[in-house]
């Protein structure tokens, strides 16, 4: 069993701050500065050009994809790390419009909205008849058809929570001969998630949510096997060719899910990324998920105790729901900054959204118990109301 007050000990936490915000930003891991120090003046500094071959950095997307791989139940040698989540989309969608002669690409209104854009810019750059349909989360197996080409989802609902299940949707699209493409920006890190067990195609997200990848940390792509070799990457980048240093002319794919790398590697954010996979190395994500679960159920039941005004966004089966919990107010954005002024860190989402991440490395159950105290006072006190609380910030 993972002891989760030895991994809280390996994180920065500011003081006096209740963060409930891992699953938009993880914290610091207290291990990170010496490794990305490390990186700057051992390797950059001393070796400059040569740590490309010394200090391993060419290698570093493939051997973290591994080490990710296992969280999400990858096969080894099946995920790369590099570039953004919004590139990971544009490049899975790419590759799996090119495996089928089908025209409609299938998402929910509960997608995040960036994979929603990708796909409208792919559809605008591609033509011939490509169309996106968006249908109701609930909606989505009745949508299914031989019609369809790709079915993108995120698996958990960024606002809600609400988790979708992906091996029964995964199945009912192998059936009818659609490609899976799943978003685990929310997943990932917050709960154990078996990609190859489910049979997906395609697997994409991000490494500075529950990760600990630090802002800005590349983001992850999985190809299945059975695609590695054939998949075709729009994106046709020196480093995804077949042999980058001999400078051809002409592009040929790289073996496998490397052909899915396509520029320079963020050495440095993946030094801040190998210290937090240090962490992830040593976690049983089963654990991870009958932990955070029970302190959801706990999070729900005291809020809803204390604060009638807040009504659940959520789902309340735990099994249905991902490792956040939401809660809807009208007054949502100014309830939020006046917790977050009190010591309580969440985040809103419009339009009524008042959003809280749980991740039992860092957070145990008296960090919920204190939260639910400071969140009953500011609505009973109405702390909301405050002027200060309204003004609008450019993140949210």
């Amino acid at each position: 069993m993972t002891d989760f007050a030895k991994t809280k000990d390996l994180f920065h936490l500011p003081e006096g701050m209740i963060y409930l915000d891992g699953n938009s930003l993880g914290p610091l891991p207290k291990a990170t500065p010496a490794r990305v120090a490390r990186t700057l003046t051992d390797e950059w500094g001393e070796m400059v050009i040569t740590g490309w071959n010394r200090a391993g950095w060419m290698a570093q997307p493939m051997d973290l994809g591994d080490r990710i791989g296992r969280l999400i139940g990858a096969e080894e040698g099946h995920v790369t790390v590099g570039d953004t989540l919004s590139v990971k989309v544009f490049q899975a969608l790419a590759a799996a419009l090119a495996m089928t002669d089908r025209k409609v690409i299938l998402s929910d209104s509960g997608n995040f909205p960036s994979d929603l854009y990708m796909a409208e810019g792919l559809i605008a750059a591609l033509g011939g008849g490509l169309e996106l349909r968006v249908v109701d989360p609930e909606d989505v197996a009745n949508a299914l058809s031989e019609e369809v080409a790709v079915l993108m989802l995120t698996q958990v609902d960024y606002r809600t929570g609400r988790l979708h299940d992906m091996a029964r949707l995964t199945a009912q699209a192998r059936t009818l001969g659609i490609v899976t493409i799943w978003d685990l920006a929310h997943s990932a890190g917050a709960m154990d998630v078996d990609v190859a067990g489910c049979g997906a195609d395609f697997a994409v997200g991000c490494t500075y949510k529950y990760l600990n990848g630090g802002p800005g940390a590349p983001a992850f792509i999985y190809v299945a096997p059975r695609h590695a070799e054939t998949a075709r990457p729009i994106l046709a980048g020196w480093l995804g060719h077949a042999a980058p240093f001999a400078f051809e002319q002409g592009y040929r794919p790289g073996d496998g899910v490397a052909r899915m790398r396509v520029g320079t590697p963020p050495v440095i954010q993946m030094a801040a990324l190998e210290a937090s996979m240090d962490i992830w190395d040593t976690i049983d994500m089963a654990d991870i998920r009958a932990a955070s679960m029970a302190l959801c159920d706990r999070f729900i039941a005291g809020v809803e105790a204390a604060c009638p005004d807040l009504t659940l966004a959520s789902p309340r089966d735990a099994a249905r729901r991902g490792s956040q919990v939401s809660f809807r107010h009208p007054q949502g954005y100014a309830a939020m900054q006046a917790c977050i002024a009190h010591g309580v860190v969440g985040d809103f989402r419009a339009p009524d959204i008042m959003r809280f991440g749980f991740t039992p490395l860092f957070i145990d159950a008296g960090d919920v118990d204190a939260a639910v105290d400071v969140i009953a006072q500011v609505m009973t006190d109405r702390l909301w109301d405050d002027p200060q609380f309204h003004a609008k910030a450019a993140v949210t």
